[in-house]
């Protein structure tokens, strides 16, 4: 069974700096903060850690009901029985990786700057597609920059949830969600944080606050 996409939310990342029994205590942080959904990305380690402590991870996910993505690897997603992968541009389209995780399985797509690779994936049947990076990011220091006009015409032309990325912190993530954001996707605004489960419920709390409104003119 896998878990459906959040429309709204706070999306972690988990870092390759925290691995085993300091990264499972890390995302229960996260998780008790109140993130929407979790990405298990391994970059280094080998295939059998990856599995174990992604085994892991699901079960942590489960228990609070929000789903587990796996970065890259649609054969590490089903290996773990995942819900759903994520796609950059060099990891195949949404046909393959619906192939090895099943059909209701959550793909998502890394878009970087470009509504029209968006437009695509939504097409080729993608859950959701993510912009960025829109601020400098120390996961990612070479990712090319996203405009925040990219995001404001991704929503009017996309039906799909939207997600920012890069650089975000609980400062910044105001700027991308005015602009258009469904979901914030964050590393170390969460994991690098002295209070892991205190970062993760600001950020999650932006989502909830009321709309700032003018206020009206007299007589308005």
């Amino acid at each position: 069974m896998h878990l459906p996409f959040p429309s709204k939310g706070l999306y972690a990342i988990t870092p390759d700096r925290l691995r085993g029994d300091a990264l499972l205590a890390a995302v229960e942080l996260a998780v008790l903060g109140g993130v929407a959904v979790l990405q298990y990305r391994p970059k280094s380690g080998s295939a059998k850690d990856h599995l174990a402590e992604g085994g892991r991870l699901l079960n942590a996910c489960r228990a609070a009901g929000i789903p587990l993505i796996i970065n890259d690897s649609p054969r590490l997603a089903a290996e773990i029985g995942a819900d759903g992968v994520h796609l950059g541009k060099d990891d195949g389209g949404v046909a393959a990786a619906r192939s090895v995780i099943g059909t209701r399985a959550i793909v998502g797509v890394s878009c970087y700057d470009s509504l029209d690779r968006a437009l695509r994936a939504e097409v080729d049947g993608a859950d959701y597609v993510a912009f960025g990076a829109f601020f400098p990011s120390s996961t990612k220091p070479g990712a090319p920059r996203a405009r925040l006009e990219t995001l404001r015409e991704a929503r009017t032309r996309l039906s799909v949830p939207v997600v920012a990325i890069g650089g975000i912190d609980a400062a910044k993530a105001g700027q991308v969600i005015g602009a258009g954001a469904d979901l914030v996707a964050v590393v170390e605004a969460v994991f690098g944080a002295s209070d892991v489960a205190r970062a993760a419920s600001e950020l999650r709390s932006l989502f909830h606050s009321p709309p700032k409104r003018r206020p009206l003119r007299d007589g308005g």
